[in-house]
């Protein structure tokens, strides 16, 4: 069994089916719960909400930054143009590709992150069903190591619709 879930018509059977697997033993991080809309009124609608996405954007625009300070400065020296007792590297006109590229390294790592933290570059499909399109709630564990526990915790809410994958 690659995974267990059931479907719900309201938010209120799906949080009680989301503590049902907590009383089952089943961490926080393991459990899926995927809705059509935002349901930010129940406990289920605020799990799992811990990104480093803010780190890494700003990774990305520091490593920006270096590489436009450095491409900048070393074009300047590589190729001096006497320019009659100015400086050759000029700072003010290499802010303009300095902060373009600041903002290509954020932008680029933030895109990337968010391509992994969302699973979409995923090799294997997470939980899902189309009813989930048409207003149910998925509730379930993918790779459950005890799954005849999640089952029966699912099974536990009335009006649930029990798969498996």
């Amino acid at each position: 069994m690659n995974g267990c879930y059931a479907l719900y018509r309201d938010g209120q059977s799906a949080q009680r089916a989301v503590n049902a697997l907590r009383t089952a033993g089943i961490a926080d991080a393991d459990i899926a719960v995927i809705t059509s809309e935002p349901m930010e009124d129940f406990e289920f609608g605020a799990m799992n909400r811990h990104t480093r996405i803010w780190y890494i954007a700003s990774a990305g625009g520091l490593l920006g930054l270096a590489l436009g300070t450095w491409l900048t400065r070393m074009t300047e020296v590589a190729w001096p143009l006497p320019t009659g007792n100015m400086p050759i590297v000029a700072w003010w006109p290499n802010l303009i590709v300095m902060f373009e590229l600041t903002m290509l390294g954020g932008i680029l790592a933030t895109v990337a992150t968010l391509l992994v933290s969302a699973g979409l570059v995923r090799r294997v499909p997470k939980l899902y069903d189309p009813e989930v399109t048409n207003g149910k709630i998925l509730v379930g564990v993918e790779n459950p190591r005890d799954g005849a526990a999640v089952e029966r915790a699912l099974r536990s809410i009335p009006g649930a619709e029990l798969r498996t994958v």
